[in-house]
């Protein structure tokens, strides 16, 4: 189970902790896109980006990065923001403190900076706090469920564009599971809130 915008309860208890958005009155969204960089689908996301010069923020797998060094670069050299995502898509959950933190700093001799997305959203409180003294740790205002095979392309859409508002921080995958209800959601996303005057801003001052 998930909720596509993020609970008030835990933005209020988290607030110090947690960064769910971008405080701000201008018309900005801040697109975000977790457990890539892959070559059969980053490069897509990235030719929609520049097609609407639209920055993002690219929360990356390490073992990806090792994997496909050529399409990290692709990311950085089109002047996007990047994130630690562990280095295996580790789950806090199921992990030791000390297997967690080894698998963040695996990850972070590939992604330098200070930005931090924990995979599935789920990081233990003891962890939470000793993270934050070293990374912004990024949630998300709107989840846009792309990674969700039992909801349409159209309800992806829509729960991105009945949801984002200015300063939402939106989730999206670069993933292959992802990848048709990303897309279809991700250019629908560029193409209405462009026509309402938005711009589509990383989160490069947070690295």
């Amino acid at each position: 189970m998930y909720t596509v915008k993020s609970p008030y309860i835990l933005r209020k208890l988290f607030k110090s902790l947690i960064h769910w958005d971008v405080k701000t009155i201008e018309k900005n969204l801040y697109l975000s896109f977790d457990d890539g960089p892959i070559p059969e689908v980053t490069p897509k996301v990235l030719a929609l980006l520049k097609e609407y010069n639209a920055g993002a923020t690219f929360f990356m797998v390490g073992e990806n990065i090792d994997k496909y060094p050529e399409v990290f670069q692709q990311v950085k050299n089109a002047g996007h923001a990047v994130g630690n995502h562990t280095y295996n898509h580790i789950k806090s959950w199921k992990s030791t403190d000390n297997e967690y933190f080894d698998n963040i700093k695996k990850a972070s001799k590939l992604v330098d900076g200070k930005l931090f997305r924990p995979p599935h959203g789920q990081i233990k409180l003891k962890q939470l706090k000793k993270l934050s003294l070293e990374f912004n740790i990024v949630f998300w205002s709107v989840l846009s469920g792309d990674f969700d095979n039992n909801i349409s392309k159209e309800q992806c859409k829509d729960n991105v564009i009945n949801n984002a508002k200015n300063g939402s921080i939106i989730v999206f995958h670069d993933s292959l599971k992802a990848e048709d209800n990303m897309l279809y959601a991700l250019e629908n996303t560029l193409n209405h809130f462009s026509n309402l005057g938005y711009s589509f801003k990383s989160l490069a001052h947070l690295a």
